[in-house]
């Protein structure tokens, strides 16, 4: 009889121990929205579709705290098979509903926004999935191509869920890392490549998209394809800078290299943007191993830096920011009294990557750069540290801005490229004009690449000149006064169409048909058919604003 209490007490526990597991699915999978097809709470994925206000608000908000646009429903996959098994019922479903994959949500405009829709919590894969395989795979040695046009060389498979810092860090254990980065690591694979990915190293191995062997993806029919340059190629080009129109990124096979170890880190001041920008071109026209790139450099051959950036520093705005935390505060006041008697000064930022084997020789290649360079005499900084600290500096700033309660903040951004051709005009007009009394907190970044690193199949949008610098305005703002920020922006954008300046937004926001169809100029056609291919019911990724009933 005490057998039997005790075995009645077990079971009474473990049913109440199921129920209270229970209770966060239950109670947020009701009230169910009639906006989303009742059938759905009949799909094995039910329990992951969560509808409770909570879930709501956090995938209403993204980086930039611009707009707050709620979805239906959250849905938190445990595997590849459920994100197509929500898309394919999407397609089928008589009373068919919206759906974008979310990320960081380090978009700035609502991009990964599903009004009335389901928003897919990506990273829920990276947290939740059942299967054994790894998410993050390195293969050191694959024989032949590994299928994908590699070619024989190394490669990553990485989740499109994972985070970019957690790809460096598995590589690394193989002496290996990709090639091509964005500044700030701590956003997801198929958000990166759902854009472009750039950084300081896309002047020499393209933007992230340029670096892909192969993909899976998810298209908005709810189909699982495999593609790359060979197999399905056009959805391969399609979905690479797609801004996720075409599909969703579960996979992506990434192009590997040996892993440098240190990096050697200097900051260049000049007070003239002409100078500034022809050292920019020069130093991107040479390759990292001390040979000139054909057609690019006539002049002695040297080795160039691996990473070149830039960044405006306006009269007025502290030098001493949490990104220019390079600078002793004796040097800040130095580069301060400059920028107020210019109203500007500029800084090339350059980056050498070294390993052990050859220390020795970096001071004599960075030595041999600079007599070539005009910068300002007494104004080169210089740090060293290793390579993953250099990778990651971005979040550094970010713990430090996070201590302060200045991340979670309006971020008002505006990202653009600029022909070669136009830049002296876009100074003039905008660093010199608009921005000219700006005492806004962000930085102000400008650096060129070049076009032939970049693949014209795919359907990220760039100028049409062989050189091209992008520019980033990244403001952080309060709630009361972003606003104003954006407004600067908009006045940024008209100086550039009334001064005929051939601006292509990246990470672009336009509000209207025709907006995005002179945006994307020549490949708007395109663009437009492969929509219909690949998601012809207009399910996938509403919060870009590209497609409405009217398009289609």
């Amino acid at each position: 009889m005490a057998a039997l209490k005790r075995g009645s007490i077990s079971t009474l526990l473990m049913v109440l121990f199921v129920l209270d597991g229970l209770k966060p699915i239950i109670g947020k999978r009701k009230p169910w929205p009639n906006i989303l097809p009742q059938e759905l709470l009949s799909l094995d994925i039910a329990t992951r579709i969560l509808v409770d206000s909570e879930s709501a608000a956090a995938a209403s908000l993204d980086f930039g705290r611009l707009s707050h646009v709620s979805p239906a429903a959250v849905f938190r996959p445990s595997s590849d098979h459920d994100v197509a098994a929500l898309l394919g019922f999407a397609y089928e479903s008589p009373q068919p509903f919206t759906v974008a994959p979310r990320g960081q949500g380090h978009s700035v405009r609502g991009q990964a926004s599903a009004p009335k829709g389901i928003v897919v919590d990506m990273r829920s894969l990276s947290r939740e999935t059942m299967v054994e395989e790894p998410r993050i795979r390195v293969t050191e040695d694959p024989v032949g191509d590994g299928g994908a046009g590699a070619g024989g060389t190394a490669y990553v498979d990485a989740g499109g869920e994972q985070l970019w810092v957690d790809v460096l860090h598995e590589t690394l254990k193989y002496g290996l890392a990709p090639t091509s980065w964005t500044d700030y690591l701590h956003l997801t694979v198929g958000g990166t490549l759902s854009n472009a990915g750039i950084s300081g190293q896309a002047f020499r191995y393209g933007p992230q998209i340029s670096n892909v062997y192969e993909l899976d993806v998810v298209t908005g029919k709810g189909e699982m394809v495999t593609c790359s340059r060979d197999v399905n190629p056009d959805l391969f080009y399609a979905v690479l800078g797609g801004l996720g129109q075409f599909g969703i990124i579960v996979r992506a096979r990434i192009k590997l290299l040996p892993a440098p170890q240190r990096a050697r880190w200097l900051r260049l001041i000049y007070t003239d943007f002409a100078t500034f920008t022809k050292d920019q071109e020069y130093l991107i026209s040479l390759d990292g191993e001390g040979h000139r790139v054909p057609g690019k450099n006539k002049s002695a051959s040297k080795k160039g830096f691996d990473y070149v950036e830039g960044s405006v520093l306006l009269d007025g705005i502290p030098v001493t920011s949490w990104r220019s935390s390079f600078y002793s505060v004796a040097d800040a006041e130095r580069m301060s009294s400059l920028a107020s008697r210019h109203g500007a000064v500029y800084s090339l930022e350059g980056v050498m990557y070294y390993d052990h084997a050859s220390a020795h020789t970096v001071d004599q290649a960075v030595e041999q750069l600079l007599e070539d360079l005009s910068y300002v005499p007494g104004f080169v900084f210089t740090n060293d540290v290793s390579y993953v600290k250099f990778l990651d500096r971005v979040h550094e700033g970010e713990l430090k801005l996070r201590s302060q309660g200045l991340w979670d903040v309006p971020h008002p951004w505006l990202n653009a490229f600029i022909p070669k051709s136009q830049i002296l005009d876009f100074d003039a007009g905008v660093f010199r004009g608009i921005l000219r009394n700006n005492h806004s907190a962000g930085p102000i970044l400008v650096y060129p690449m070049n076009k032939d690193k970049w693949d014209e199949r795919m359907s990220a949008v760039i100028p049409d000149e062989d050189v091209f610098y992008t520019v980033g305005l990244l403001w952080s703002a309060t709630k009361d006064d972003w606003g104003h920020w954006d407004d600067q922006n908009e006045e940024v954008l008209r100086y550039c169409d009334q001064a005929g300046i051939g601006i292509k937004q990246y990470l672009p926001h336009h509000k209207s048909r025709s907006e995005w169809i002179k945006h994307f100029g020549p490949k708007w056609d395109v663009f437009l058919e492969r929509k219909k291919k690949y998601d012809p019911k207009r399910i996938l990724s509403p919060g870009q604003g590209i497609f409405t009933s009217s398009i289609i």
